[in-house]
C-alpha cells in the first residue's frame, strides 16, 4: 500500500474529560486512487485527515506514506516533508486575501521548494507544476489578476486548489472541499479534483459528511466514533458530474 495507517489512536483531554477520537484506526489506500473518509460530525474523518497530514499528532501508531513513517522524522523533517509531498485545501478556502489568484498559486510553489532562492523543485526532488498550464487547467486564467474578494466562491477553491496542486505533491488532502458551497458549485469542484487525479497521478484523500460524494471515489473508507466501520473498493465508480443529492 503507498499510504498506510497503522493503528492509529489519538485522544484529547485529560481525566473524565478525555475524549478518545480515533480508535486502532488501520487502512491502507493505492497510489492515485481517489479514497472518500465519509462518516457523521464527531466521527473523526478530520482528525485522520490531519495526522495522515501531519498537522496532528496520534497518540499511538504511525503514518507510513510511500514506506516512510512520519512518526521517525523530526519536526524539520516533517515539515520539509509536508511542504514537498503533500497539498491541503480547506473548506474556506484559506487564500491571501491581497494576493492575486496567479500569486496564491504561486505560494504553493515557493512552499514546496526545498531550497533557498529556487521556485521549483529539481525533476529527481519532484515535478512542479507550470502555474500557467494549473491556471488553464482549473479555468482561472482569465481571473489571474482578481483578488480573492472579487471572486466566487468556487472561483476561490479553484485557486485554493491550485496552491496545493502546483508542487505537484504525492497526496493531495481535502477537507469537506465542497463544505461552503452550493450544490452546482460543488459539482464543479468534485468534476475538478477528479479531473487534477486523472490529469496528474496524485493520490486524493477527501473528507465529506456527503454520502453521494463516495460514488465518484476509488475508495470508501466509512468511520463512526473513531473506529473504521468499512473499508472497501468501488466496482461501480461514477463520474463526479453525474452525482445527484
Amino acid at each position: 500500500m503507498f499510504l498506510e495507517v497503522n493503528h492509529v489512536t489519538k485522544a484529547y483531554g485529560q481525566g473524565d474529560s478525555r475524549v478518545e477520537v480515533l480508535r486502532d484506526v488501520e487502512l491502507g489506500i493505492e497510489k492515485g486512487e481517489i479514497c472518500v473518509l465519509l462518516g457523521p460530525s464527531g466521527s473523526g474523518k478530520s482528525t485522520l485527515l490531519n495526522i495522515i497530514g501531519g498537522i496532528d499528532h496520534a497518540d499511538q501508531g504511525y503514518i507510513s506514506i510511500n514506506g516512510e513513517k512520519t512518526v521517525q522524522m523530526n519536526e524539520k523533517r516533517l515539515t520539509e516533508y509536508r511542504r514537498r509531498h503533500l497539498g491541503y485545501v480547506f473548506q474556506f478556502y484559506n487564500l491571501i486575501p491581497n494576493l492575486t489568484v496567479k500569486e496564491n498559486i504561486e505560494v504553493g510553489a515557493y512552499l514546496g521548494e526545498p531550497r533557498r532562492g529556487r521556485v521549483y523543485a529539481s525533476a529527481e526532488d519532484r515535478r512542479a507544476l507550470d502555474v500557467e498550464e494549473i491556471m488553464h487547467t482549473l479555468g482561472l486564467y482569465e481571473h489571474r489578476h482578481k483578488i480573492p474578494s472579487q471572486l466566487s466562491g468556487g472561483q476561490q477553491q479553484r485557486t485554493a486548489i491550485g496552491r496545493a496542486l502546483v508542487k505537484n505533491p504525492d497526496i493531495l488532502l481535502c477537507d469537506e472541499p465542497t463544505g461552503a458551497l452550493d450544490y452546482a458549485t460543488s459539482k464543479e469542484i468534485l468534476k475538478l479534483i477528479e479531473e487534477v487525479n486523472q490529469k496528474y497521478g496524485n493520490t486524493v484523500v477527501m473528507v465529506t459528511h456527503n454520502d453521494a460524494i463516495k460514488d465518484m471515489a476509488d475508495r470508501v473508507i466509512k468511520l463512526r466514533d473513531g473506529r473504521v466501520r468499512s473499508n472497501r473498493v468501488n466496482t461501480q465508480k461514477i463520474q463526479a458530474g453525474d452525482l445527484e443529492w
